[in-house]
């Protein structure tokens, strides 16, 4: 990267599947307000604030009219993307690289116990001539996607088990998470089918929450932070969006964004040059797909990797310590920057009961979600 650019500064509400004591606006103040303690600003100091929105999940048009307030972004530039948290990021990051701006700050919250209609949300995003038309549920997708994945790499119904038992068990220990739970595999395995082999344990569930982060150039990151988080390298991906062109076993994306991140770190190998990794896994098989995409194993491995134990708190590679989607909730355009928070606390020393020992690189990689092929990565470190 021609210029340096850190994360000097975060501040996060707790997930929650409801929370009708706050509104929305109520929870990017707490979060925002934590954030610039932490990061050692003001919000006079921030050149830039970008929001992640999707005008539909909101209710309201033209969204980041709506933020300027609780930010103190008032008369500032406001950027929004419709995307997930980690595009976001990405997109500060440039906003840094460009020389104009040397801190900026990152929003990005779910009120989704205020969606009386999320799946008819996400429907309407499909093809309206090929697609809509069949008037399904949109998680047919996810079980078809799940059931060619297994098909084609050998990863089992058992192994997406492993992977809702593990991310609910690590979620036990993060005070942030709304969903964690002792769960076992058989559980799982007999759960409420939805479509087939989709389960209803193998999915994320829905929750409301809020991150704020503050990132700054390499100059006043140093002269602000004691343990600044450094962006190494990031990539972004969007594949077909189209149900039928689509390649239904591989998250292309994610292969695609990964390389780019990697390339911009000097990552080799990232088996063995990342300690620990935040990826998506809105459903229990996204985490296997994505952990082949994104050449953390190789392809057919993932599953092996969850029953050697490789990505457990303790194993070589931890995989979602934080949870991941599963453990914590799905906070729609938040999920990423949920994400992006655990590294940032493990590689700070933060984490609480789930600190891992001798971490200083991280990755995180985000998923839109249904209908998408699109994909965010993000490596980070502390040196």
């Amino acid at each position: 990267m021609t210029e340096e650019v850190a994360i000097i500064g975060v501040g996060y509400t707790a997930a929650s599947p409801v929370t009708p004591e706050v509104s929305y606006r109520e929870m990017i103040y707490e979060a925002a307000v934590k954030a610039y303690q932490d990061a050692h600003v003001k919000p006079k100091d921030i050149k830039s604030f970008v929001c992640l929105s999707e005008d539909f999940h909101e209710g309201t048009s033209i969204f980041d009219e709506y933020v300027p307030d609780q930010l103190g972004a008032v008369l500032k530039p406001v950027h929004t993307v419709t995307g997930d948290g980690i595009h976001g990021l990405i997109e500060a990051t440039m906003h840094i690289q460009t020389g104009l701006m040397d801190v900026v700050a990152v929003e990005a919250h779910s009120k989704a116990s205020n969606i009386l209609t999320p799946f008819h949300i996400m429907a309407f995003a499909t093809d309206p001539v090929y697609n809509q038309p069949l008037k399904m549920h949109p998680y047919y997708i996810a079980g078809l996607e799940m059931n060619r994945f297994l098909l084609e790499t050998g990863n089992t119904r058992e192994h997406c088990a492993m992977v809702v038992q593990k991310n609910r068990q690590n979620a036990l220990d993060n005070p942030v998470a709304a969903y964690g739970a002792q769960v076992a595999p058989d559980d799982v395995l007999q759960s409420r089918p939805l479509f087939a082999p989709l389960s209803k344990l193998d999915t994320s569930l829905h929750a409301d929450g809020a991150v704020v982060m503050v990132l700054a150039s390499a100059k006043r990151a140093r002269e602000l932070s004691d343990h600044p988080i450094w962006v190494k390298g990031i990539g972004w991906c969007s594949d077909s969006p189209s149900l039928e062109n689509r390649d239904w076993a591989q998250a292309v994306y994610a292969r695609l964004a990964g390389d780019a991140a990697y390339r911009m770190a000097g990552i080799r190998n990232p088996r063995e040059e990342i300690d620990l990794a935040e990826i998506d896994d809105t459903f229990s098989y996204k985490e296997l797909q994505h952990m082949e995409a994104l050449r953390l194993c190789r392809e057919g491995e993932a599953g092996l990797l969850l029953e050697e134990g490789t990505a457990d708190l303790d194993g070589d590679l931890p995989i979602n310590p934080s949870g991941g989607t599963l453990g914590t909730g799905f906070l729609y355009e938040a999920s990423g920057l949920y994400r992006v928070l655990e590294l940032v606390l493990q590689l700070r020393g933060e984490a609480g009961k789930r600190q891992l020992a001798h971490v200083n690189t991280g990755l995180a990689f985000s998923w839109r979600g249904i209908p998408t092929t699109s994909g965010a990565a993000i490596v980070v470190s502390n040196n």
